[in-house]
């Protein structure tokens, strides 16, 4: 007579419901910080609430989702959760305000083997202090625990954005003329791309995180947060008209500023003209990377592009000093009839 099978609970199995619960009353009010007005219930619902009556005449909804690549990786070898969050939510706000869109709400995907509370309200933590730099509500997201499809220790991130701009307003660079000028604003460092380059260069060296690099170590410049630049740009923007926008993400700024220049037309920049940053001298020397391989994979120091008439370069400049944003003026938009439509000098 065979003995009877043991009882199976989903704790068991590896999925720990108490925990979760902790998680969601540990971080209710590091969300409830993000909410705006429009939104019409906390956390719960199946459904996120979000009203848009009597803001918008014509609104145009601009959506936007990333991750925040390897620099995971990084976060969680060296153990500090807290700021990866702000990363996410920069990287699809950022994209969203390119079209001249207000980021309203976002949504966070967090996923992992096995749930450890501390770690996830860390994470979770940054993801909402992202969301009030960005002025918009932490509407809602999921928190996955899968038992075997992450190594101890480990966890995957996802974000989604939602914005909105009024129609006549929307930014989608067929304004850019050539002789315009490109205005290049501060990155505060690698931000969330490169980092399989990075993490590479990083262990071919032996992994020397206390080393300093222009005045912080290397851990702390590597993991230093996405710029959020929603607020001062959307400041900008009734101030300065703007033909285009572009978002320094993966690609660097050989791919990306061209993404909002009109076939026909090209971009030149001067690497003159801004300081590069330490960090990436240091990974240039230490990975002995070509120069075009670095404008290619990196923002190279320059997080943020917007597109001006010439005549508005100046004050361009002087407003985003006013708003606390170093910026300079980085190249133009130049005629390109042919294949050759980046040139960096």
């Amino acid at each position: 007579m065979s003995s009877p099978k043991e009882a199976l609970t989903y704790r068991a199995a590896g999925v720990d419901i108490d925990a979760g619960e902790e998680v969601v009353e540990r971080i209710k009010p590091l969300v409830a910080r993000t909410f705006r007005k429009e939104v019409l219930a906390g956390l719960g619902g199946f459904g996120a609430l979000f009203e848009l009556a009597g803001r918008y005449r014509d609104p145009v909804l601009v959506s936007g989702t990333d991750g925040v690549g390897t620099k995971l990786k990084l976060a969680q070898t060296l153990g500090r959760h807290d700021t990866i969050g702000i990363d996410l939510v920069a990287m699809c706000v950022n994209d969203v305000l390119v079209q001249g869109a207000e980021p309203l709400f976002f949504l966070d995907y967090f996923a992992t083997g096995k749930l450890e509370v501390e770690t996830t309200v860390a994470v979770i933590g940054g993801i909402a202090r992202g969301c009030e730099l960005a002025g918009c509500a932490l509407i809602g997201g999921e928190t996955a625990e899968m038992p075997d499809m992450y190594p101890p220790g480990e966890y995957d991130l996802a974000g989604f954005c939602v914005g909105a701009v009024e129609k006549a307003a929307l930014i989608d660079g067929s304004r850019v003329r050539a002789g315009d000028a490109i205005v290049g604003i501060a990155a505060s460092g690698p931000h969330s791309n490169g980092y399989s380059l990075i993490r590479r260069i990083v262990a071919r060296a032996g992994n020397p995180f206390d080393l300093d690099i222009g005045g912080v170590t290397l851990a702390d410049a590597l993991l230093a947060p996405t710029t959020i630049y929603v607020k001062p740009i959307l400041e900008l923007l009734k101030a300065q008209p703007l033909h285009g926008m572009a978002h320094i993400t993966g690609g660097g700024l050989v791919e990306n500023i061209i993404r909002v220049v009109p076939d026909g037309l090209g971009i030149a920049l001067d690497s003159r003209a801004w300081p590069l940053p330490a960090v990436f001298d240091w990974l240039q020397r230490e990975g002995n990377v070509p120069r075009w391989e670095m404008w290619r994979t990196f923002n190279c120091g320059i997080g943020y592009t917007v597109i001006v008439a010439p005549e508005r370069a100046a004050g361009t400049l002087a407003a985003l000093d006013r708003l606390g944003l170093a910026a300079w003026t980085i190249g133009e938009v130049v005629a390109a009839p042919g294949t050759e439509r980046v040139r960096i000098g």
